[in-house]
């Protein structure tokens, strides 16, 4: 009996005693899942702060191409950047390899002397690239204006002039033009066209008398090349319609006052400023001289017109270019003319014909920065906008 009743109790214990194994074992299973949950919960916070910091970090590291570019140059090519020259020959000689490799010019125009086919200039434009062999690419430049001023007419299709573009009445006939532009120089590696032009006048090269008329075309063909993601040039700022001279020839004035230059030569310009990339174009300052703006400096060394109109009044913010600086308007300013360019606020000197010019201008103004008459932060102002806008060729 007594086995009876101790087997009874031993039973009884060891039921009660296993059942309060498995509550607790349930209990500490339940807990530990708890536990785990809040585990992974803040492993999940803590990636999620991790990665927030993560992306600060990088985006607090991320370099500007543009400033890491500029960081990685000399002054020689900073300067070298700030010009486009003309070369003489249709390939890759000695003098060609010599200016390239001393001064680092940022850029070719090219004229008939220099393109036969368009083999030929596909060519060529390669050659010059693996010769200059700097950081970026070099601009490449045609003035195809359409009408008389085209080149290689025997190889290139020969746009209308802009004259003929806007008697049509149709401002989407220069939009067509802009396209078909873009498409015939990118084939033979142009990269910029110095067109169309924006000056209100008589000449053929102009598309109307009219200031309306030509602001309307004007954008037009703005949009044609915006749209074909090609470089061009708004010229000849603040506008060189009225004149009665051939700034190839001599130097003229325009005696208009500044209320009749803000109605009808600024509005093509300032129209195509405010609607479109400003670092898709460049805008050329002419070689005249406006004494309602400047009574002493022709356009393309005047502070005032560069500075303080094209900069300050129209607030444009891309790549300024003078014409050429071997033009006969500018004869009595050849000394200084590069220097005084820049310091008025230009970004590039165009210098289109011989070698000694444009070693002068180069010098000058590496040695004008060199004596402290230039600072280095304001060739990085300028390099900036280039490099802009040479970056985009090499992203296309």
């Amino acid at each position: 009996m007594k086995l009876k009743i101790l087997s009874l109790a031993a039973i009884f214990f060891i039921t009660v005693f296993t059942c309060g194994c498995f509550a607790n074992a349930e209990d500490s299973s339940a807990t530990d899942k708890s536990a785990q949950i809040n585990k992974n919960v803040d492993a999940v916070k803590n990636n999620l702060s991790s990665s927030q910091s993560d992306d600060k970090f990088t985006k607090a590291e991320e370099v500007d191409p543009v400033e890491e570019i500029l960081q990685s140059m000399s002054l020689t090519e900073k300067v070298g950047q700030m010009m486009i020259v003309g070369v003489h020959g249709t390939a890759v000689n000695d003098d060609i390899k010599y200016i390239l490799n001393q001064y680092h010019y940022g850029g070719i125009i090219f004229y008939d002397r220099n393109m036969e086919s368009k083999a030929q200039v596909k060519n060529f434009v390669d050659e010059l690239n693996a010769v200059a062999n700097e950081k970026v690419p070099l601009f490449i430049a045609l003035d195809e204006e359409g009408g008389r001023v085209s080149r290689m007419k025997e190889a290139l299709e020969v746009m209308p002039s802009q004259q003929e573009i806007g008697d049509s009445g149709d401002p989407t006939y220069a939009y067509d033009t802009a396209i078909h532009l873009s498409q015939n120089l990118r084939e033979i590696g142009v990269n910029i066209n110095f067109a169309p032009v924006a000056d209100v006048g008589p000449d053929t090269r102009s598309f109307s008398i009219y200031p309306e008329v030509v602001t309307d075309f004007i954008s037009q063909s703005a949009q044609g090349y915006d749209d074909e993601k090609f470089f061009y040039c708004l010229k000849h700022f603040p506008g060189i319609g009225k004149s009665k001279v051939d700034p190839h020839k001599e130097i003229s004035e325009i005696y208009d006052d500044k209320y009749t230059l803000d109605v009808e030569d600024l509005p093509p310009f300032q129209k195509v400023i405010n609607e479109h990339d400003n670092s898709n174009f460049m805008v050329m300052i002419g070689h005249l001289r406006y004494p309602a703006l400047d009574a002493e400096n022709p356009a393309s060394i005047s502070p005032a017109i560069i500075t303080g109109l094209l900069r300050g009044e129209l607030r444009f913010d891309g790549v300024i270019i003078t014409d050429d600086l071997e033009m006969g308007a500018t004869k009595d300013y050849h000394d200084n003319i590069g220097v005084n360019a820049i310091k008025a606020g230009a970004d590039i000197a165009l210098v289109c014909h011989e070698y000694p010019s444009e070693e002068k201008v180069y010098l000058s103004i590496l040695e004008a920065v060199q004596r402290g008459e230039i600072s280095e932060d304001r060739i990085n102002e300028s390099v900036r906008r280039i490099l802009k806008m040479k970056l985009k060729l090499m992203n296309q």
